[in-house]
C-alpha cells in the first residue's frame, strides 16, 4: 500500500471555542483526535483535509463521568479507559465488553470513543451497543449546542449529522436495569480484526415474557443499524427457543449487506441469524 507525505496545516486550539473557530474559518478543515483512522485515509489518499485541529488535550472533552440517572462519556475518551474504568463495567458493561473486543492495547490507548462514532464506519464497534443504549450525543458548534439521539447520527454510508465547524463534544446515556446483555463480534480473527458482523442485545423479562428487546448491528447495512422489527416482535412475547428463533429470522431479513473483502453478502446474511440467536440466549443466560 502506497502512503503519501501529509502537507497539511496544524492547529492545537486551547480551548473548544479555539477548535470550533478553526474549523469554521477554515474550510476543509478536519478534527484530529486519536488519529488512529484519520491520518491512514489521509496517508492513503482516501481523505483530504486542508488543516488538522487536534482536539485531543481539551480536558473538557475527556472523561467518564456517572452523574446519578445518567453515565457521561467524552468524546476523546481513550478506548482504554473506557475498559478500564469501575463506572463503565457497572453501569454500560455492555459497552465495555465491546471497546475490549477493539483492536490492541496500543491502539485502544490512542483511539478515542468519538473518533470511532465519527469516522461512520459500518463496521463501527462502539455504534451496536450505543444503539441498544439508545445514547444522545451533545454537539457544539458556531451557533450553540445540541443533543442528536444516535439513532439519528449515522446518515449515511461514512456520513453523520455534524454541520460545518461542530464538534462531538460527549456521549450521555441514561442508566436503566436490564435483566440481560450480551455482544457477539465474528471477524476473520479472534481479536485485531473488523467486524463481519457484529450484535448487541439487551433485554428484559417480567413474569416470564419479554418486556423490552433491544438488537443492534454492524456490518451489515451502510450505517450500524438496530433490527426494530426483530425487536417488536419479541415484546410482549412468552421466552421460548421459537420465539428467539423467529426474532433472528426477522432480524436477518432486515439487513441489506454487501459482498467485500471479508464476507459475501448471503455469508453475513446468514450470520445475522446466528449470531442474533446466540446473542438473545446469551442475554437469557442459555448456553
Amino acid at each position: 500500500m502506497y502512503y503519501k507525505a501529509l502537507q497539511v496545516k496544524y492547529f492545537k486550539p486551547r480551548s473548544l471555542e479555539e477548535a470550533i473557530d478553526i474549523l469554521t474559518k477554515i474550510r476543509g478543515s478536519k478534527v484530529l483526535a486519536g488519529g488512529t483512522d484519520l491520518l491512514v485515509d489521509l496517508k492513503t489518499g482516501r481523505v483530504s483535509a486542508e488543516a488538522l485541529v487536534d482536539i485531543g488535550s481539551l480536558k473538557e472533552l475527556r472523561g467518564i463521568e456517572d452523574l446519578g440517572d445518567r453515565v457521561r462519556i467524552g468524546a476523546t475518551t481513550k478506548l482504554q479507559e473506557i475498559v478500564e474504568s469501575d463506572v463503565m463495567a457497572k453501569e454500560l458493561p455492555l459497552l465495555r465488553k465491546a471497546v475490549e473486543n477493539m483492536g490492541s492495547w496500543q491502539i485502544r490507548n490512542l483511539a478515542t470513543i468519538g473518533g470511532n462514532l465519527c469516522n461512520a464506519s459500518p463496521a463501527a464497534d462502539t455504534a451496536p451497543p450505543l444503539l441498544a443504549y439508545e445514547a444522545e450525543l451533545v454537539i457544539v458548534g458556531p451557533k450553540g449546542s445540541r443533543v442528536v439521539p444516535i439513532t439519528k447520527f449515522f446518515t449515511g454510508y461514512r456520513r453523520v449529522a455534524l454541520e460545518e465547524g461542530e464538534i462531538l463534544k460527549e456521549i450521555v446515556v441514561k442508566k436503566s436495569t436490564w435483566s440481560g446483555w450480551s455482544y457477539i463480534k465474528l471477524g476473520r480473527r479472534s481479536s485485531f480484526t473488523l467486524s463481519i458482523v457484529s450484535v448487541a442485545t439487551l433485554i428484559s423479562i417480567r413474569d416470564g415474557v419479554f418486556e423490552d428487546v433491544r438488537i443492534a448491528l454492524n456490518s451489515v447495512a451502510p450505517t450500524p443499524i438496530r433490527a426494530y422489527a426483530a425487536e417488536e416482535y419479541l415484546r410482549g412475547k412468552e421466552v421460548s427457543l421459537s420465539a428467539l428463533e423467529r426474532a433472528a429470522e426477522i432480524a436477518r431479513e432486515e439487513v441489506s449487506p454487501i459482498d467485500d473483502v471479508r464476507a459475501s453478502a448471503w455469508y453475513r446474511r446468514e450470520m445475522v441469524f446466528r449470531l442474533t440467536l446466540d446473542s438473545l440466549k446469551s442475554s437469557l443466560g442459555w448456553s
